[in-house]
């Protein structure tokens, strides 16, 4: 049986994201004790019932969820069932801002404020964190881009069997992605910004693409990080990675990160990999 484990931060997106799973045919459970996990994903074996699968979503409301997750995830695995553990975050600030939004109680928050229980949140967490198999970071994600991330992870191009590439631009000026797995800081490029015909453009407008790409700093960047990709690549393969997250940044997310994204798809495709891109902050400046 196919069984996704979502889990995170408190406030990062893990309700929505279940919802979005039951609408797709997932049997989905909140808030079930860990060591439960087995027994109640064997009873869904012997309903007979046609599921796509199980989402179990667990946090740190589960009070035996430090001790007893790494067994009952062993457990699944070694009865042959097929785990995928999303860990869904965002940045501090963005999460105390969600619980001041919504006045919801936050479930570490007995005796502190809102920040020292996310600190404390983020340390119970730590393991789980650490052995997901993809995280997600729901900062700038509205209600319905978290919904179409998470069917893409399930459903789409992550179920196909294939190494998938996921390109991201952003501003450095709005903060780094948290589910990147590379970063790569492209600041040190010519700034189109201070053209003032290219100022209002993106990466994508034609111009700004020009002026990024025509530069010799350029060419020689692309091909010391294409060269950089064909060796990483082959080796996440070997060590069971079906993707790789790669975050490219400059000041304000708008012009040469957007176009150093889409050149980098371009050669990765020409190249047969599954690529997809987004602009996280382009529409900001």
């Amino acid at each position: 049986m196919r069984i996704v484990v979502i889990t995170g931060m408190s406030g990062s997106g893990k309700s929505t994201a279940a919802k979005a799973l039951e609408d797709e045919g997932f049997y989905c459970i909140d808030n079930l004790p860990v060591r439960l996990f087995r027994q109640f994903v064997d009873l869904i074996e012997k309903s007979g019932e046609q599921f796509e699968g199980v989402v179990l979503v667990t946090d740190i409301r589960a009070r035996d969820l430090t001790s007893g997750i790494e067994a009952s995830f062993q457990d699944l695995r070694g009865a042959g069932h097929q785990m995928e553990v999303l860990f869904f975050d965002a940045t501090d600030e963005v999460l105390i801002r969600r619980f001041s939004e919504t006045r919801r109680r936050h479930p570490a928050e007995e005796h502190c404020s809102v920040p020292e229980a996310i600190r404390i949140e983020r340390e119970q967490l730590a393991w789980l964190r650490q052995n997901a198999t993809r995280l997600i970071d729901t900062s700038e994600f509205t209600v319905h881009q978290l919904k179409d991330q998470v069917i893409t992870i399930i459903r789409g191009e992550e179920g196909s069997g294939h190494f998938n590439v996921e390109l991201i631009s952003f501003g450095f000026r709005y903060g780094v992605p948290l589910d990147a797995n590379m970063v790569m800081d492209v600041r040190f490029l010519p700034n189109p910004h201070f053209i003032p015909e290219l100022r209002p453009q993106t990466g994508l407008d034609a111009g700004v693409r020009q002026f990024v790409l025509e530069k010799p700093e350029t060419n020689e960047f692309l091909n010391i990080f294409t060269r950089l990709l064909a060796f990483l690549i082959p080796a996440y393969r070997r060590e069971g990675k079906s993707y790789l997250t790669i975050a490219i940044g400059c000041t304000g997310g708008r012009h040469r990160s957007v176009a150093i994204v889409e050149e980098t798809a371009r050669q990765l495709r020409d190249n047969g990999l599954q690529v997809r891109c987004s602009h996280r902050d382009y529409e900001k400046g």
